[in-house]
């Protein structure tokens, strides 16, 4: 790629122009980084450019900026350039064309992006700056009050190359990135998000977080639980954890992943119905975050008996004839409890199998507790003796009615009613003992 990327050069060069290629490119080059986003800087004008080239589209020409189709390869190709305005912390509105290259990268964000690479391969340090990239520093060119504040992307785009180069933000360009946090609400939620998605997807993210914080910058990109969740190779997996489903944009199935893997999250561990209900990709996210084996779901996964209610050997049909029923929503709790009896070994996929358990009827799986006792009453009678105070009544959850020990359930009912009912809390439950 950096071949025909120097043969646009070349070409540039024999039209007595001057071109470059500029920017993150050579900057990876020299950290040994592989990287594939090759820009290209010259001193042609975007007319000019179209009338060297033959294949060229025209991308952003309020910029100076075309790009150019090279033996199938597609290469940013920008004018030696002064931005004369900036308009709402962002983009420039007016920029004027100059043939002086200092000048041109002197308009630029950050100092390790100012190296530039000739047609003969050569990396030019026109602005003294490879210290900051032997020292492994983020620092603006110029000053930072008003590079930040030019363009507040720049912002974001700082930290996320000092998380993903691994570099240390200069003092001063540090403070600014705070100072001016504010200008990130200019900021759409897709463009922040792009930059987000970065940061975390790098391996060093950890470094991506603690900037955030410590630039108290939290807030501002709606992120106040990014301090308590764990960070984890997958994307999906910590936005789901950041709980911003309706800030960011986000599709209708991410959607619907991060609420269902919020839902397995509150899991302890995942057995074979959790690997067949929520899938491979979501119970292996649930792994990255919990920090267990994924080699082992993976092998559980593919050892599974059944993948989807399609592996099992009886249909909703086939159950509306074994039991000569109409249908109803019946069918839907057998196949439930098929599936769970399937994948826990308790049941074998097996039609003949499957149709003498459907006829003994679906073992229960849920705890049952029966209270025995008979109350009658006449129309509105019971409304009307709890209105008169007759009854007492009390909301309970349903774990508190099936705990196992009974024995104080009724005084500790009573005590959750407050003083008043002491007394009465000490009272025998038997009457008669009284």
């Amino acid at each position: 790629m950096e071949e025909k990327a120097i043969e646009i050069l070349k070409i540039l060069n024999d039209h007595k122009y001057e071109a470059f290629i500029v920017g993150g490119y050579v900057r990876d080059t020299l950290l040994n980084r592989k990287t594939t986003d090759i820009d290209i800087c010259t001193s042609a004008t975007p007319k000019e450019i179209l009338e060297i080239f033959e294949n060229v589209v025209i991308s952003d020409m309020q910029y100076g900026s075309v790009v150019v189709v090279h033996k199938g390869v597609r290469f940013d190709v920008t004018t030696f350039r002064k931005e004369i305005k900036y308009e709402n912390n962002r983009k420039p509105v007016k920029i004027k064309y100059i043939k002086d290259l200092k000048k041109d990268l002197l308009r630029r964000d950050f100092t390790i992006n100012t190296l530039c690479m000739n047609s003969k391969g050569e990396i030019l340090d026109i602005l003294n700056i490879k210290k900051d990239i032997d020292d492994k520093v983020l620092r603006t060119v110029g000053n930072p009050r008003y590079r930040i504040k030019e363009d507040s992307l720049r912002i974001l785009r700082c930290i996320r190359l000092a998380t993903v180069l691994d570099f240390d933000i200069e003092k001063k360009t540090k403070y600014f990135l705070s100072k001016y946090g504010y200008l990130l609400n200019k900021l759409s939620m897709d463009r922040k998000k792009e930059e987000l998605d970065k940061i975390f997807l790098s391996r060093n993210n950890e470094k991506g977080r603690k900037l955030l914080i410590e630039l108290n910058l939290t807030n501002v990109l709606n992120l106040p639980k990014l301090n308590n969740i764990v960070l984890c190779t997958d994307l999906l997996g910590i936005w789901c954890q950041l709980e911003v489903d309706d800030i960011y944009p986000f599709t209708k199935v991410e959607k619907e992943q991060m609420k269902e893997l919020r839902v397995l999250l509150k899991q302890d561990s995942i057995d074979n119905y959790s690997l067949y209900k929520y899938g491979l990709y979501l119970c292996t996210v649930y792994a990255d975050i919990k920090g267990i084996s994924k080699r082992k779901l993976n092998s559980d996964y593919h050892n599974l008996k059944i993948t989807s209610k399609k592996d099992i050997c009886v249909s909703g049909g086939d159950i509306i004839k074994i039991l000569n029923r109409k249908p109803g929503k019946y069918i839907k709790d057998i196949i439930e409890d098929l599936e769970k009896s399937i994948l826990n070994d308790k049941l074998d996929n097996n039609y003949e199998e499957i149709k003498k358990y459907i006829l003994q009827g679906n073992k229960i799986s849920e705890c049952i507790r029966f209270f025995l006792g008979y109350s009658g009453w006449d129309s509105e009678q019971l409304n009307n003796e709890i209105r008169e105070n007759t009854w007492l009544v009390s909301e309970e959850k349903k774990s508190y009615l099936m705990k196992s020990d009974t024995k104080d359930m009724w005084r500790k009912a009573l005590e959750k009613l407050g003083s008043k009912y002491e007394t009465w809390s000490r009272f025998p439950q038997v009457p008669t003992l009284n």
